[in-house]
């Protein structure tokens, strides 16, 4: 088993805009990974505490994660951290075929500049 990290901005508390970003991170995270849901053993979310228009699991589960356990929690409220940011772990089966590729997007790229492969 092995872990996979993500974490992507939106503009807004805005519904669409987080399950959209959730959607959109696990989907590349599986496609830079090479992988399938099925291969997806579990997904925790957070977010950061502006963000409760949404659960970022309901986009996952857009993206294909219907049989994927998940779990959402509020991000710990870290003064100057960025705001509005959705993150997520994915612990997946078995060894990585590469070294596993992370995927920060937009301003979540400045968690993680190192791991940043936007």
């Amino acid at each position: 088993m092995y872990a996979l990290r993500g974490a992507a901005s939106v503009d807004d508390n805005d519904k669409t805009q987080i399950e959209a970003a959730s959607a959109r991170l696990v989907t590349l995270l599986l496609e830079r990974n090479g992988l399938q849901p099925d291969q997806v053993l579990s997904a925790y979310f957070t977010s950061t505490p502006d963000l409760t228009a949404a659960f970022p699991a309901t986009g996952a589960r857009h993206a294909g994660f219907s049989n994927v356990p998940m779990m959402c929690a509020q991000e710990i409220p870290v003064p100057d951290a960025p705001p509005r940011i959705v993150r997520v772990m994915l612990h997946v089966q078995g060894e990585p075929a590469t070294s596993p590729r992370h995927v920060y997007l937009g301003e979540a790229v400045k968690l993680r500049p190192d791991l940043a492969d936007s």
